[in-house]
């Protein structure tokens, strides 16, 4: 009896729980406490072609700035309709939009921190996320510790310009003139 060699392959198809698409749109259900809005925008690669397959995985505080999380100490002030995650993929032509509350600020080593969403990018080619961070454009983000390590001329890159009320655009650009600025965790 002899046996064929199983295909080549990094993930099924014969093995795939956990690999299915869960994808969460609705970061803030409408009970949320906060400012609820909407930021759409594209993902685009080195040549400035839209990328039909990133999914975008989204972390934030809450309104009063508490994360859903056990490493946040103020957690049991969180708000309870309000899960602060979300993971949004690209359609074919790249673009993404997601349902949230603006955050509030959060504690950080030296001070508190602009309102900002945690996003990390995955697409194909990396073999890595690629973390960044989202600012909306009409917060203050005056003494940000984070962004103020970021170059002026780079900052527009992280940050969400409010197109219309309550709605936000944000483009992640992964290489190129105006590409993206990725943190290291």
């Amino acid at each position: 009896m002899s046996f064929q060699a199983t295909p080549s392959q990094t993930v099924g198809p014969y093995y795939r729980i956990g690999l299915e698409p869960l994808y969460c749109t609705e970061i803030a259900p409408a009970q949320a406490q906060g400012t609820q809005v909407e930021v759409a925008g594209s993902v685009f690669d080195g040549l400035g072609a839209p990328v039909g397959d990133a999914l975008l995985e989204i972390w934030q505080a809450d309104a009063a700035g508490i994360y859903d999380h056990v490493a946040d100490p103020r957690r049991g002030d969180h708000d309870p309709a309000f899960h602060g995650w979300g993971r949004v993929p690209t359609d074919v032509q790249g673009r993404f939009a997601f349902r949230t509350i603006k955050p509030g600020r959060v504690p950080g080593p030296k001070g508190p921190q602009a309102p900002h969403l945690v996003v990390l990018v995955f697409m194909r080619g990396l073999l890595r996320a690629a973390p960044t961070r989202l600012y909306f454009g009409d917060d203050d983000l005056d003494g940000d510790a984070i962004l103020a390590q970021v170059p002026v001329e780079r900052r527009a890159t992280l940050i969400a310009q409010l197109r219309t009320p309550g709605r936000y655009q944000w483009d992640v650009r992964m290489q190129g003139e105006s590409e993206t600025v990725f943190f290291s965790y």
